[in-house]
This record gives structure tokens, C-alpha cells and sequence, in this order.
């Protein structure tokens, strides 16, 4: 038997590359990419709930898009699906360990100190 996630997933990419088609001026390399790099992101996610998974999914996929062409000229990649790819999967562990760093931050330390070297 096949997981839920599975089918929500199959759904995810039909309405993903559908909506890709409306629009011509789309990247179809880096729409492929991007999805690639979400779905790691999404399988390895086992940890958390089958919603926050999708959500990964989601917000690495749109992320991974967007964010292909800064990695390609950064990385000097030549292939946005590449560069897509590495974006997304990057995005969500680069932001969650950023969350995790400005929970800890204490910005009032640097005063009590005295503004100076720790």
C-alpha cells in the first residue's frame, strides 16, 4: 500500500508542471530542478508531520526557483535545473538553522558587555 503523501505528492507535481504550462516564459529546466531538490527535502523530512512536509515541499520548490539564478551565477553553473536543484535543497536546512541561531541570539549581551570583543 502506498502512502498518503504519495498520492498528495503525484498531485503536487501534476498541478506544479501544469501551472508551469500556463506560463511560457517559465523555466521548465529549473521548474524540474526546483521540484527535485523539494522532494529530497520533503522524503528526508521523516521527523515531522506529513503537513509540514508538504510545506517544505512547497516553500522549497518556489524557493528553489526563484533562488536558481543567483546559485548559477554564484556557483557559475550553466544549468538553471542544477542550480534550482542545489537551491532547494538547501533552502529549508539554510533557514531553519538561521531560525535556530536567532532563537539563541541575545543582543543585549553586546551592550552589558560594553560593545566590545567578547
Amino acid at each position: 500500500m502506498t502512502e498518503p503523501t504519495s498520492a498528495t505528492t503525484l498531485a503536487l507535481v501534476a498541478t506544479g508542471f501544469s501551472v508551469a504550462a500556463l506560463f511560457p516564459g517559465m523555466d521548465g529546466n529549473a521548474v524540474i530542478g526546483a521540484f527535485a531538490g523539494a522532494a529530497l527535502v520533503a522524503l528526508h523530512a521523516r521527523d515531522v508531520r506529513a503537513v509540514t512536509r508538504g510545506f517544505y515541499l512547497a516553500i522549497s520548490w518556489v524557493m528553489g526557483y526563484l533562488a536558481a539564478p543567483v546559485v548559477s551565477r554564484l556557483a557559475g553553473l550553466q544549468e538553471s535545473g542544477v542550480a534550482a536543484f542545489l537551491a532547494a535543497a538547501l533552502v529549508i536546512a539554510v533557514t531553519l538553522q538561521m531560525i535556530e541561531r536567532i532563537k539563541t541570539l541575545d543582543p543585549f549581551g553586546w551592550f552589558r558587555r560594553g560593545g566590545g570583543a567578547p
